[in-house]
C-alpha cells in the first residue's frame, strides 16, 4: 500500500427506527414534552397572524382584515412607548445586575461552608422564597413597609424619623421591586451554581492549599474561572428575556401614583389586550418582544464568544 493513501473507516449507518424501537422506554419520555411545545409553543404561532390584522372575534382569525405592520407601528408611536421600553429594560438590567452575583455568592459560600446543619438550613431558607406566589410576597413586603403599622417604619418612628410609603413612593418603588425580585429568586438560581461548582476537581483546591492560597485566592483563581462557562450561559439566557421584566411582580406591587416607573410592556399589554380587548395589538408587542430577545441573545452570544472562550453556541 502506498504511504500516500489513507484508511476511511465509515461508521455504519444506523437506522432510526430501529433506534426507537431498542430504546422505547427512552423515546417514550418525550412524548409530554413534544406534545407541550406542540400545543402550547408552536401551536399558538398560527393565531399569531392576528399580530398583522384588525382582529375582532366575531370574524375570527381567518375572517379578519389583513393590516400588516400596522399594530407594530401603532406600539411603536404610541405616546407611552417610550417610558414602556424604558422601565422595562431598567428594571431587567438592574435584576440581572443584583441577582446573578447574589446567587453567585450565596452558591460559593454554601459550597465553602463546612458545618452541614448551618448549609442545609440556609440552603433551605434561600429557596423557601421561590415557592411563594406574588401574592403573598405582596403580604409579606406590606407587613413590613406598610407607612402605618410597617416593621420598617416603626423602626424609623424608633429613631425619630418621618414615615415612608416605600410602595408609593417613586424614588422608593424601583428599589423594592428589585430587592424583592432578588430575595425571592435568589436562592433558586443558585442552584444551577452550585451544580457547577460540584463538578470542580477537589484536587484543585488541596493544591491551592498545599501552596499556601488564602480562601479568597482559591474562590477568585480557581472558583469563578471553572463556573465562568455557566455564568456565561446564564447571562445570556436571561438577556433573551430582558423585554420580561416580571408581570406578576409587577401586577401586584404596582398603583397609580407608581405608573411612571412601574409601568411595563406586560403590564400595558394586560391593560391593551384583556381590559379593552385589544388582541391584536397585543399579540403584536409579544413578536416584537421575541424578536428583540432573540436578536439580543445572537448579538451578545457573538460578542463574548470573541471576547472569552466561553459561549452559548
Amino acid at each position: 500500500m502506498n504511504a500516500k493513501e489513507t484508511i476511511v473507516i465509515q461508521a455504519p449507518k444506523k437506522d432510526l427506527w430501529k433506534d426507537v424501537k431498542r430504546h422505547f422506554s427512552v423515546y417514550a419520555l418525550l412524548i409530554i414534552p413534544v406534545v407541550y411545545y406542540a400545543v402550547l409553543k408552536y401551536g399558538p404561532i398560527i393565531n399569531g397572524q392576528i399580530a398583522f390584522k384588525e382582529f375582532f372575534p366575531k370574524q375570527g382569525v381567518w375572517g379578519s382584515v389583513w393590516v400588516g405592520f400596522d399594530n407594530f407601528v401603532s406600539f411603536v408611536q404610541s405616546f407611552y412607548f417610550g417610558e414602556l421600553l424604558r422601565n422595562t429594560i431598567l428594571y431587567s438590567i438592574a435584576k440581572l445586575c443584583v441577582s446573578v452575583p447574589l446567587s453567585i455568592i450565596l452558591s460559593v459560600a454554601l459550597y465553602e461552608c463546612t458545618h452541614d446543619v448551618l448549609r442545609r438550613v440556609v440552603q433551605t431558607l434561600a429557596y423557601l422564597p421561590h415557592f411563594l406566589s406574588w401574592v403573598i410576597m405582596y403580604g409579606i413586603l406590606l407587613i413590613l413597609l406598610a407607612p402605618g403599622d410597617g416593621l420598617v417604619n416603626d423602626v424609623i418612628k424608633f429613631f425619630g424619623g418621618q414615615t415612608v410609603d416605600f410602595l408609593t413612593n417613586v424614588h422608593t418603588f424601583p428599589v423594592i421591586v428589585i430587592i424583592s425580585d432578588a430575595w425571592k429568586e435568589m436562592g433558586w438560581a443558585a442552584i444551577i451554581f452550585i451544580a457547577a461548582l460540584m463538578g470542580i476537581d477537589p484536587s484543585l483546591f488541596e493544591a491551592a492549599m498545599v501552596e499556601g492560597a488564602s480562601a479568597v485566592q482559591r474562590v477568585w483563581y480557581i472558583t469563578l474561572p471553572s463556573i465562568k462557562p455557566v455564568i456565561v450561559t446564564v447571562v445570556l439566557l436571561k438577556l433573551g428575556t430582558i423585554l420580561d421584566a416580571g408581570f406578576n411582580q409587577m401586577f401586584m406591587l404596582y398603583s397609580v401614583p407608581v405608573y411612571s416607573v412601574a409601568d411595563i410592556i406586560d403590564t400595558w399589554v394586560y391593560r391593551q389586550g384583556l381590559l379593552e380587548f385589544k388582541f391584536a395589538l397585543a399579540t403584536a408587542v409579544g413578536i416584537f418582544k421575541g424578536a428583540i430577545g432573540m436578536l439580543l441573545v445572537m448579538v451578545s452570544n457573538k460578542i463574548v464568544k470573541r471576547l472569552t472562550e466561553s459561549s452559548l453556541l
